[in-house]
C-alpha cells in the first residue's frame, strides 16, 4: 500500500486534481482504495454504470470505444500511465461509461468511489472548486486541440 505522501503527489499530478489545494488532497488521498489488475483484464466496459474513478499508480491502461473487444485487435484512443486518471466523468454526470478501460500491463489503481467523493465535497467545498478548475482547463485544452486540427484541415 502506498503511503499518504506518495498518494498526495500522485493526486497533485492527476489531471482531475491538479488544481486542488494540498490540504484538500490529503483528505482525498485518505479516501482512496488500492486495487490490483492484471494484463488482459478490463476495469470496465463502455455503457456500464459506474460509481468509481481510477488513478494509475503503476502500470498501463488502454482506453477504447469498443465493447468486449479482444486485446490483440483493440484500438486505443488513449494509453494511460502513472498519475493518469480515468472514469471521472461518471462521478459527475451519473451517465453510463463512455469508453472501455483495458489493462495493458499489470496495474495498481487508486480508486475513489462516488459516495466518498460526494461526502468529501460536502465537508470540503473548496475541493470541488479545485476539481472544477482542473476539468475546465482540460476542456479548454481539448478545445484547442480541436481548433488546431480544424485549422490544419482548412
Amino acid at each position: 500500500m502506498s503511503d499518504l505522501f506518495e498518494r498526495i503527489l500522485i493526486l497533485k499530478n492527476a489531471p482531475a486534481f491538479n488544481q486542488v489545494k494540498t490540504e484538500n488532497l490529503k483528505v482525498v488521498a485518505q479516501s482512496l482504495e488500492e486495487e490490483t489488475y492484471f494484463a488482459g483484464e478490463r476495469v470496465f466496459d463502455i455503457d456500464e454504470n459506474g460509481d468509481s474513478m481510477y488513478i494509475v499508480q503503476k502500470g498501463r491502461i488502454g482506453i477504447s470505444l469498443e465493447k468486449n473487444s479482444h486485446e490483440k485487435n483493440t484500438r486505443y484512443v488513449a494509453e494511460l500511465g502513472e498519475g493518469d486518471c480515468f472514469g471521472e466523468m461518471n462521478l459527475l454526470d451519473d451517465l453510463p461509461r463512455s469508453a472501455s478501460a483495458h489493462v495493458i500491463e499489470d496495474s495498481i489503481l487508486l480508486v475513489l468511489e462516488k459516495s466518498r467523493l460526494r461526502g468529501l465535497i460536502i465537508n470540503y467545498p473548496e475541493l470541488s472548486l479545485g476539481m472544477l478548475k482542473s476539468l475546465s482547463l482540460r476542456l479548454r485544452q481539448a478545445n484547442l486541440l480541436v481548433q488546431r486540427a480544424k485549422n490544419e484541415n482548412d
